[in-house]
């Protein structure tokens, strides 16, 4: 069976993407940086260009605009302009009228109603990095129970605590040691893995994108 095309828009390194890989989908990235440890087929160029000039060659489009005008983080850095795309990339995608989903963190401006929340805790990883994602208008994503945090999450002194069992806080270049079992991802640098989503909260959505489109699991 052919799979389905996925265009990974603002993909980083791969996180969302793998994640969608292991659901079934034939994965493209996009990001303006170049991503030489993105998994799949990669293309270096303006994100929202070249959806708007290749979107109708794919079934399914995932999007990450970057997140630091909404994080916590980048408001320590009150001196730095960063780029508030999502409004842009939404804009584009209704226009484009597939299916999507527009991933981000907790304070970004999705729609709060009609988005999940996703939490590491839901997937068994050892730290809990809530992200939101935001479906295309009439898709309805399900969530898995969210567990209640009752394990303590390290922001500091990483290394010792995370060899006492701690949860990890993954923010900045966090070594590469907390990958597997924190993300769920074995070939990224510390750096890209604290711009990354865990493979898991993607698989767990990319299936149940593969339903809407009326597939089962591709093979």
């Amino acid at each position: 069976m052919t799979r389905p095309r996925l265009l990974d828009l603002f993909c980083k390194a791969g996180g969302a993407g793998y994640g969608y890989h292991l659901a079934g989908f034939d994965v493209t990235g996009v990001d303006i940086a170049p991503q030489p440890r993105y998994p799949f087929g990669f293309i270096q160029g303006d994100a929202l260009e070249y959806l708007a000039a290749h979107g109708h060659e794919y079934d399914v489009v995932h999007a990450s605009p970057p997140c630091q005008a909404h994080s916590a983080l980048g408001a320590l850095s009150p001196h730095k302009t960063y780029p508030d795309l999502i409004a842009p990339t939404r804009d584009l995608l209704m226009a484009w009228d597939g299916i999507y989903v527009i991933e981000n963190v907790m304070p970004a401006p999705l729609d709060k109603a009609g988005s999940v929340v996703l939490c590491g805790g839901m997937f068994g990883l050892r730290t809990y990095r809530h992200r939101r994602f935001e479906p295309s208008y009439g898709l309805i994503l399900a969530a898995p129970t969210h567990p209640p945090h009752v394990i303590r999450t390290a922001t500091s002194r990483r290394r010792e605590r995370w060899a006492q069992g701690w949860h990890i806080s993954i923010t900045g270049d966090v070594g590469t040691y907390v990958g597997p079992e924190a993300m769920g991802i074995d070939w990224m640098s510390g750096d890209e893995l604290s711009e990354a989503i865990p493979p898991a909260y993607t698989r767990f959505l990319g299936e149940q994108l593969l339903a809407e489109l009326g597939l089962g699991r591709a093979a």
